[in-house]
């Protein structure tokens, strides 16, 4: 049986939807991924900080590079990082060496970094009050509760933006950090 131009035509159209599907990556990011990522996140502070307590600065601070190899974008582009205790000229840490520092001192570039992450962190709370998810990019923003090993327990504000790798995984991307305002 010899098919027409048309039939050929009309093969074509049905058969192609099904052979471009099979090729198709949603990168969408669902509501568990975020959950896991904040988590992860929470669970790698209390990490560093642990590390610090054994190991010292040196073991923190490779606590902390594997933190942000894994949860950080800074190897694939621009991560727009405004730490809480920064300010001044070194207020957004876009960088690799920035952020690091941030997270346990030890870097004369950063000469008022003390090392947010060796604070003895020892749990975490996320309250988001709102999550714009587009696609492969998640925003949050919302409360974030640590509590050290005191008791006390320390809340900053925090937006976060969570972007999806060419891997699958989900990448900081932005992260915004301040302390509750405060009238007095």
């Amino acid at each position: 049986m010899k098919l027409s131009t048309a039939s050929m035509m009309i093969v074509a159209l049905v058969v192609s939807p099904l052979t471009i599907a099979s090729t198709v990556v949603n990168t969408s990011i669902s509501a568990e991924e975020l959950k896991a990522a904040q988590d992860a996140w929470g669970k790698a502070l209390i990490q560093i900080s642990s590390a610090n307590d054994k190991g010292g600065q040196k073991q923190a601070t490779e606590t902390a590079k594997q933190v942000l190899d894994q949860a950080y974008g800074y190897k694939h582009g621009a991560v727009l990082f405004k730490p809480t205790l920064a300010s001044g000229e070194q207020t957004f840490r876009t960088t690799y060496d920035g952020a690091l520092s941030y997270f346990v001192g030890g870097n004369s570039k950063f000469p008022n970094d003390s090392g947010f992450a060796l604070k003895g962190w020892t749990d975490y709370k996320f309250e988001n009050a709102a999550v714009y998810m587009n696609g492969d990019l998640v925003l949050t923003t919302g409360k974030v509760h640590m509590t050290g090993k005191d008791g006390k327990v320390t809340t900053v504000d925090k937006t976060w933006g969570f972007k999806k790798d060419d891997e699958g995984k989900l990448r900081i991307v932005l992260h915004h950090s301040s302390l509750p305002y405060s009238s007095n």
